[in-house]
């Protein structure tokens, strides 16, 4: 099978494409034109240029494909608003949708969110039940995945498109860029995180989310939504395991949600004066004081969803880091 795969040189997918070829399927890896292909340029991969928001070029790429992964996306939490990530998120979804559609493409994986869903405790955490709860936030990254998980479903039932929807939750491991899970891991390992909140997430090994997803090419349901998750850890917790692994002391300092906020909105005053990307912002503080819980048993039941310990995680990510460090620094 030809499988196309969008955002190809993104974290999830860079992951996804490993674990399509060593199950032998022939990958076609759609590229938006001018981006560093760094984390697959050595595979043994069919690269096709363009852009999910030209039609066209998304339709010469999946032009003779068997199924479509759909990675592609603005995952920047700020600025909260952004026109743009509204044109990527949704409109760029719509028209990969529209195109698998037109080249009768016969599944198609769409990657979304779990914030897509209301999150919970460690007691009773969140699942695909639980109505959108992360509208509190502002933050368009998350309003216009869920926007478009809602437009993909609505495909499925008014024109029968074969899309089946993955909502991995925070991911940590291999290919991974500097901002996101990386940042938050050099934080820890160069102890420049000054302290925690007392929320938490949800963490997942980007190896498992991606198995689940390949195995959705033949398994799952049809207009079904599947969290992929693993462990929910507060702060405190995943900022333990990332510093036993680097080999440094963890944070100890707690940070109340108050302290949180303030510093956040100073730092987007700051941003915004001098035209840089705050590392915490007013909303993101906000999110880091709530515990973002999810389970994943629906995933690891009807996807065989692999539940591997978040350490092995964050122990390859470091490692990937550390060789694109020594990389640069070589090119430097």
């Amino acid at each position: 099978m030809k499988i196309c795969v969008t955002g190809a040189n993104g974290f999830l997918a860079s992951n996804i494409i490993r674990e399509l070829l060593s199950r032998d399927y022939q990958v076609v890896a759609f590229i938006k034109t001018g981006e560093n292909i760094a984390t697959i340029k050595d595979l043994n991969i069919i690269r096709k240029y363009g852009d999910i928001l030209d039609y066209n070029s998304i339709l010469e790429a999946i032009d003779g494909c068997d199924a479509l992964i759909h990675t592609a996306a603005s995952t920047a939490l700020y600025p909260s608003r952004s026109e743009i990530q509204h044109k990527i998120n949704v409109e760029g979804a719509l028209n990969v949708m529209n195109a698998a559609l037109e080249r009768k493409v016969s599944r198609v994986i769409h990657i979304g969110t779990a914030n897509s869903f209301g999150f919970g405790t460690k007691e009773n955490p969140g699942n695909e039940e639980a109505p959108y709860s992360c509208g509190r936030y502002k933050l368009d990254y998350m309003d216009t995945k869920c926007e478009a998980q809602q437009k993909v479903l609505d495909l499925v039932r008014t024109r029968n498109l074969p899309a089946v929807i993955l909502n991995p939750t925070f991911m940590l491991g291999p290919y991974c860029g500097a901002y996101g899970s990386g940042q938050m891991l050099m934080a820890v390992k160069n102890r420049q995180t000054p302290g925690y909140s007392r929320g938490g997430r949800n963490f997942l090994y980007v190896k498992d989310a991606a198995v689940a997803v390949v195995n959705a090419l033949t398994m799952g349901n049809t207009g079904e939504c599947y969290i992929l998750g693993n462990e929910n850890l507060c702060f405190k917790e995943i900022f333990g395991k990332m510093a036993a692994v680097a080999g440094v002391t963890p944070p100890k300092l707690y940070i109340p949600g108050f302290a949180a906020k303030l510093f956040g909105l100073l730092l987007t005053g700051a941003g915004k004066i001098f035209g840089f990307t705050p590392v915490l912002t007013y909303r993101s503080a906000a999110m880091s004081d709530d515990f973002n819980y999810y389970s994943a048993e629906k995933a690891i039941k009807e996807l065989k969803l692999p539940q591997t310990p978040i350490e092995v995680a964050i122990k390859e990510a470091y490692e990937w880091l550390e060789a694109i460090g020594k990389s640069d620094n070589h090119a430097g």
